[in-house]
């Protein structure tokens, strides 16, 4: 395995490598589907955050550039520096469907005003 690799092992129950089997061959960060290990990756982090702005700005097409600042939002969330076992934020943070929201906002908003 490279230097400081990134493993993301997303299947459920049972991830592809267990955390402590991929830190041992090498991994530097290690990300799961699971509740119970660091740095869980779920698609609940999103989308609560992508219907509020949907919502709340009256969005009917999720573009391309919305994904990509949803991405950041969540990013935006961690606060302080990352670490290897903090890299997204908790799924259950609801500062992170805030931000998003707003995010969507500003683009929906640009968008309406060039149309």
């Amino acid at each position: 395995m490279a230097q400081k690799s990134i493993v993301f092992a997303l299947a459920n129950p049972v991830p592809e490598i267990l955390p402590e089997d991929a830190k041992r061959s090498g991994a530097w960060i290690y990300g799961s589907g699971r509740s119970d290990f660091e740095n869980q990756i779920n698609n609940s982090l999103v989308f609560p955050g992508i219907f509020r702005a949907i919502s709340e700005h009256r969005i009917k097409v999720i573009t391309e550039e919305m994904k990509i600042k949803a991405a950041e939002a969540i990013a935006a969330c961690i606060e302080g520096q990352p670490s290897r076992n903090y890299i997204i934020p908790d799924s259950l943070d609801k500062d992170v469907s805030i931000r998003i929201s707003n995010e969507l906002g500003k683009i929906s908003k640009n968008a309406k005003k060039n149309n």
